[in-house]
């Protein structure tokens, strides 16, 4: 099990349930633009959103955003350090840096000694484009160099007494992905940001993080995920919470199942399934509902839901439990069932 780490008022790690991470695509000195955003994620479930700070409006904006935001703000900080001292000063609940491309060691000892008058943590990330010639030299391009890479980097803030460490190593690739969490969670007990780097667009991002992600939590490896879309990153979100219901980490919702549908199908039950997911999306209740096209799918393989309905010859049957209470001619079907859908939610 890992340890657990305080970013603002959310701890990650230990027994803690997965938090769920995006980034914002606005420039951070737009503090309206990014309070408004960080809106937007939040009502959607995100537990923890960062920021890009590329120069020093964006480290300036820091403490404005934090008085108007209520979810914990992490600061991207890449090559100059001093933005990461900027944003430590203005409150910033955690960093994201890779102390080899921040300069000096000088430099990375002055950060260090920022984090530990502060309450901010660290995460410390590694990619397939930063791990250094010599691990490559040494192990080739695979999960061992990414992997020895972010764990060089935590040294070097260990070094000068920084504990409240996050790490990441992601890669494009799941395979690798996948390979290189595997082995750190081996070798650190600290916890682990966990994704699938340039996933890509919806189409094909959605499928590489929820294999890669979705793997690793079945593995009980990852504290805190980030599902990379080049996509609005509300949809990241939805994204995230969908592998998290998918794996069984989260309970507290409406599982709407439905089978595939075949030529037995007499009955609308595609667009009844849809317009039941959408009226039970926003619900956190744990129920099960199920949408079947005949009575070789249901109710037999949907005994375990609280409620379900399956086609038949003409009519659908509903039943709760497994046990059949009700016929209904076709025509009827899609509004009796959004009634019963009522009484429970």
């Amino acid at each position: 099990m890992s340890i657990a780490v305080k970013i603002g008022n959310t701890e990650i790690g230990g027994n803690n349930r997965v938090a769920v991470q995006s980034m914002l695509n606005v420039k951070t000195s737009l503090v309206d633009n990014v309070v408004s955003e960080v809106e937007r994620l939040a009502i959607a479930g995100c537990d923890i959103v960062r920021v890009s700070v590329k120069d020093q409006e964006d480290a300036k904006a820091i403490a404005e955003i934090k008085k108007r935001i209520g979810i914990p703000l992490v600061a991207d900080i890449h090559f100059n350090y001093k933005y990461a001292l900027a944003a430590i000063d203005g409150g910033v609940d955690k960093i994201r840096i890779n102390p080899g491309n921040i300069g000096s060691e000088r430099n990375v000892e002055e950060v260090a000694r920022a984090l530990k008058s502060s309450s901010a943590a660290v995460r410390v990330g590694s990619n397939t484009g930063s791990v250094e010639k010599s691990l490559l030299e040494k192990y080739g391009k695979n999960e061992i160099s990414l992997a020895e890479s972010a764990l060089k980097n935590v040294a070097i803030l260990e070094k000068y007494g920084v504990g409240n460490i996050v790490i990441s190593a992601k890669a494009s690739s799941v395979p690798l992905t996948v390979k290189t969490y595997r082995y750190l969670s081996g070798k650190t007990q600290y916890p682990l940001h966990v994704g699938v780097t340039e996933a890509g667009t919806m189409n094909m991002g959605v499928v590489k993080s929820s294999i890669g992600i979705g793997a690793l939590l079945l593995d009980g490896i990852g504290d805190t995920i980030r599902v990379s879309l080049t996509a609005d990153p509300v949809e990241e979100i939805y994204a995230a919470k969908r592998i998290l219901r998918s794996v069984g980490l989260d309970k507290d919702f409406v599982e709407v199942i439905s089978c595939p549908t075949c030529g037995r199908t007499e009955y609308d039950s595609v667009g009844l399934a849809e317009k039941v997911e959408r009226l039970t999306a926003g619900i956190k209740k744990p129920l099960k509902i199920a949408v079947m096209g005949c009575v070789v799918n249901g109710p037999g393989e949907a005994k375990d839901c609280d409620l379900g309905v399956a086609g038949g010859s003409g009519y659908c049957v509903f039943f709760k439990n497994g046990e059949i209470y009700e016929k209904v001619p076709f025509e009827k079907v899609e509004e009796e069932f959004i009634k019963e859908l009522e009484k429970i939610v």
